[in-house]
């Protein structure tokens, strides 16, 4: 898993509340077990329409953010159901970090070990940045991790909270895999220690 510690980019401002997992990457996508290629089909129903051609309207497909690393949303963003293709293809597409009041838990769970950062703030400040987010490719916002705040285009910073232990997992781009790894040298020594001792396991 890549390594999130600080991001500076294009933010895409999507206001819609409830946007579901189902929204985020449509059941016919589901087939595969793969966690790359699922980027084309983000917001596949939103994003195209039955032809197969951009709807032009779609935030993501107007030029200046089609390069979005960030995604300031509507409240409840994630509900439905839980799905880990949904932050596959958030992912996929090159979003990092999803801004919002508030986030299905179970979406949230699965951004911190697919590398994405959910970040929940109160309304206003999600107001703010979704203002800024509305100004275009030229203003980008920034956020750092490590010191736990966003900065606006305009020098604004606002903190935010995130719990140490996904803090140090996203900063050290460490998935479920990665840390049970992490304790490779315990394990070994351990194995070691039981095949000496129960040679017939």
């Amino acid at each position: 898993m890549d390594k999130f510690e600080k991001l500076t980019g294009i933010a895409a401002p999507m206001p819609l509340v409830n946007i579901d997992t189902d929204m985020i990457i449509p059941k016919q996508f589901l087939k595969t077990i793969k966690r790359t290629g699922l980027g084309a089909n983000l917001f596949d129903e939103m994003r195209f329409d039955r032809e197969g051609n951009e709807n032009p309207d779609f935030v993501l497909n107007q030029p200046k953010y089609r390069d979005a690393e960030i995604l300031v949303a509507g409240d409840n963003f994630g509900c439905g159901s839980s799905r880990e293709h949904a932050p596959w293809a958030i992912k996929d597409f090159g979003i990092s970090c999803v801004i919002s009041t508030s986030f299905a838990d179970i979406f949230f769970n699965n951004c911190f070990k697919n590398g994405i950062l959910p970040i929940a703030l109160p309304q206003e400040q999600v107001d703010l940045l979704m203002a800024d987010a509305e100004k275009g490719s030229n203003a980008r916002m920034t956020v750092d991790l490590d010191q736990q705040q966003i900065t606006t285009s305009d020098g604004e910073v606002i903190p935010f909270d995130v719990d140490p232990f996904r803090k140090h997992c996203l900063l050290h781009g460490l998935d479920d895999i990665g840390l049970t790894m992490e304790q490779a040298p315990s394990i070994d020594s351990y194995e070691t220690q039981l095949s000496s001792v129960r040679p017939w396991i």
